[in-house]
């Protein structure tokens, strides 16, 4: 019988395809007792949330966010460029004021008492923000003091987190000398050097090759296994696949809240993947195709919506008699599982449909 423990899901799980992912972090919701117990004991709670950062400005920043954020979760916050994602964790790091409404992050006010919860938490920016001048390990040193680490907790605490991070041979090179991934890395041991229980980090794969990406996510999958509770603000679906539970944003508005499985499961349409050259006539059949909800390229490929009332499978043998009929060239046509993209394309929709 197969074991599933913190350590093996840590290390493998973000390297599975996104449906294997999601389908495991379902699992560990089921039987790993720490999930069970905490799941309503919330580390992060926020009530009719706004910033407007100028008067002039009609379009606030974030418009009446509230949401609640389980404890020991690697939680997402979804959205474009604009969304209102930096200014969010801003919010909740205690480093930026609301305009209005709360914020309750660990049973503390940010406004009222921010103090207390500043010791608890690790900030990761989205911009490098360590000391270029100084080593790896002279920058954790720094960090370490700075967040008042006890002096014989330190030397141990260090060694752990080069070790984590996986820059243990690096520990001498200049922070400003490092690759993107390696910086990456290097703020997020940082973040966690005072072994914080709340992690919140503002689009720490930004400008990161693949593979770094790829490492980024082990780490933090293995950060939550440890029992801390993570904050993730991405504009990548992909990433927002690998969370336990994300909120998409848009125009400072959460969209919708809920866990992969839930919320692709709410789409009120289902996906026909089509590839056919030529391409110019190919869309010309799928706007002619009764039946065919909507569509939008992906590559040379295109993502159709079709109704989920059981009429997919008459929609595609239509799509491919015509396409036949016409010659096309074709490559692909089959149903294939929503992604997230998906749900955030309906999402942002029906808003514009609705303003």
């Amino acid at each position: 019988m197969f074991h599933v423990t913190r350590v093996n899901v840590a290390q493998h799980l973000v390297i599975l395809p996104a449906d294997e992912y999601i389908e495991i972090l379902t699992l560990i919701y089921q039987i790993d007792g720490s999930f069970g117990r905490t799941y309503m004991d919330f580390m992060i709670k926020t009530d009719h949330l706004s910033k407007q950062f100028s008067k002039r400005n009609t379009q606030p920043a974030i418009d009446d966010l509230s949401m609640s954020i389980p404890r020991s979760i690697l939680f997402g916050l979804v959205g474009p460029d604009g969304a209102g994602k930096t200014t969010t964790l801003r919010i909740l790091s205690s480093v930026m004021l609301p305009s209005s409404g709360t914020a309750n992050v660990m049973g503390f006010d940010t406004r009222k008492n921010p103090d207390p919860l500043r010791q608890q938490i690790g900030y990761m920016p989205q911009n490098f923000s360590l000391y270029p001048d100084l080593s790896v390990l002279e920058n954790l040193n720094f960090f370490a003091d700075i967040q008042q680490v006890k002096k014989e907790r330190k030397p141990a605490r260090i060694t752990e987190m080069l070790r984590f991070t996986r820059l243990e041979e690096f520990k001498h090179r200049k922070a400003g000398t490092l690759s993107g991934g390696m910086k990456k890395k290097l703020a997020l041991a940082c973040a966690l050097v005072h072994e914080p229980q709340l992690l919140i980090l503002d689009e720490p794969s930004t400008g990161v090759d693949p593979v770094s990406r790829r490492e980024l996510w082990v780490i933090l999958a293995e950060v939550v296994q440890l029992g801390v509770t993570v904050v993730v603000s991405t504009p990548y679906m992909d990433e927002a696949e690998r969370c336990h539970q994300v909120s998409f944003l848009s125009r400072g508005k959460v969209l919708a809240t809920g866990t992969p499985n839930e919320l692709i499961k709410k789409l009120p349409f289902e996906i026909l993947e089509l590839k056919a050259s030529p391409r110019k006539k190919m869309r010309q059949i799928v706007d002619e195709t009764q039946g065919v909800l909507d569509w939008r390229p992906v590559g040379d490929s295109l993502r159709l919506n079709v109704p989920n009332n059981g009429a997919s499978q008459k929609i595609l043998l239509s799509l491919r008699e015509r396409l036949d009929q016409d010659q096309l060239k074709v490559t692909l046509l089959r149903p294939t599982r929503p992604s997230m993209e998906d749900v955030f394309v309906h999402l942002v929709s029906t808003q514009r449909g609705h303003a």
